[in-house]
């Protein structure tokens, strides 16, 4: 195997890639992100963080943004395994210093390191892809990401448990622990991949902007997976106070059994993935963006007050599930298209692919709360649907025969 291929195992690989421990790995790795959420009550009296803890999740979400920004592209410039094991490492110190922080100001600093090492995730999914045939890439993204998916839905809910069992700081130190055994065995089995750019890191970060320039399949994906994500937190973001709220009144365990209703969508990631290497990807992309829209008709029937609760509650289940579903089919097709790319920038493509469509998740939260003023379960539900439904138009119009025939190139690139 040359390490002067940026892409080495795409012509070397074997006949099948074993994913199952690095989606285990980026399973972990993402368990930090999102744990706040469900902590922010001890945090505020523990700590003494009080009105402070609501900014933990956002510190950690800001950190984790920076990192796909500053760290990711690194990929493209440094042997990988080592940059991706010193990452991991910096993370387990980080959620190490969480799980003994008893000063607010290194919490909320840990905090920002948790999220900004937590982008090693980015790293790992180009890594892993490098080493698959360009035929097996979907399914081998498609895996991953089904861990990483896994490790969201999870973190909130594990991290409550863990937390009323154990205590609080049970859980970073728990997570930490794991990290750190998961890294050692990356260490002896992440393969190595030395990319072929020269330039510095300076030149690195200023070409982010050319390849967003110069990849229309990249602006795309970004762009529907930003839509989707819109919805996905309007929709998210909102339906603890509908299932808190009169007929369903229901508590903190009875949200946070709803919050593993879409565990089960995480099996759409591989099945999205094959779906792309067969070359099925328009009609892929279109049917989980109409299940998004239907997902949101779905959920405004379910919180009518008309309907028995048990009704109610089976619809937004249903709801939940189909939402997920729709917005991480998506987005496995959309990581397989950009990791068809340029190889010697697959570092920088999938940081920027996740950066960019995170702008949607910071949206959707944003116009949670205005949607819900103007029309209440209502509001989010339609203005959920409207932006599915423009990921969906926009989808159809950029893969139309008469829109391909205009754009160099885009007729024989199905990615887009």
């Amino acid at each position: 195997m040359s390490h002067n291929d940026p892409s080495p195992a795409a012509t070397h690989a074997p006949a099948s890639v074993s994913t199952r421990p690095y989606a285990i790995a980026v399973g972990i790795a993402v368990l930090g992100l999102y744990a706040s959420q469900a902590l922010v009550n001890d945090l505020a009296t523990s700590v003494g963080l009080g009105a402070w803890a609501n900014m933990v999740t956002t510190l950690t979400l800001t950190g984790y943004a920076a990192g796909l920004l500053l760290l990711v592209p690194l990929v493209d410039l440094l042997p990988n395994r080592r940059l991706i094991i010193a990452t991991l490492a910096a993370q387990v110190l980080s959620l190490a210093v969480l799980a003994a922080a008893r000063d607010p100001v290194a919490f909320l600093a840990a905090s920002f390191c948790v999220g900004l090492t937590s982008s090693a995730i980015q790293m790992l999914v180009p890594v892993v892809a490098s080493q698959a045939p360009e035929a097996e890439r979907g399914r081998v993204v498609g895996d991953v990401m089904s861990g990483l998916m896994v490790g969201v839905l999870l973190s909130r809910p594990a991290a409550s448990l863990i937390a009323g069992a154990f205590g609080w700081r049970s859980y970073y130190a728990i997570d930490a622990a794991a990290l750190a055994a998961m890294s050692a065995w990356l260490w002896t089995h992440l393969p190595e991949r030395r990319p072929l750019h020269q330039s510095s890191y300076g030149a690195l970060l200023g070409s982010l902007l050319h390849l967003v320039r110069d990849e229309p399949v990249l602006r795309r994906r970004a762009l529907y997976q930003g839509l989707l994500m819109v919805s996905f937190n309007l929709f998210w973001t909102s339906v603890a106070v509908k299932l808190a709220s009169a007929p369903l009144r229901l508590g903190h365990l009875g949200i946070g059994l709803f919050a593993l209703a879409g565990a089960g969508s995480t099996i759409i990631a591989p099945v999205a993935g094959r779906l792309g290497d067969r070359g099925l990807d328009r009609r892929a992309t279109i049917a989980f963006h109409t299940i998004v829209v239907l997902a949101a008709g779905i959920g405004l029937l379910g919180g009518s007050d008309r309907l028995p609760p048990a009704v109610s509650l089976a619809l937004l289940v249903l709801a939940a599930l189909l939402l997920d579903l729709g917005v991480i089919g998506d987005q496995a097709m959309g990581r397989r298209a950009v990791n068809l790319l340029n190889p010697q920038a697959r570092g920088r493509v999938n940081g920027l692919f996740t950066g960019l469509f995170f702008v949607g998740s910071a949206i959707g939260a944003l116009l949670a709360g205005p949607a819900w003023a103007l029309g209440h379960w209502t509001g989010i539900c339609i203005t959920a649907a409207a932006f599915a439904l423009a990921a969906n138009v926009l989808h159809v119009r950029h893969t139309t025969p008469s829109a391909r025939s205009t754009q160099a190139g885009a007729v024989a690139d199905p990615r887009g």
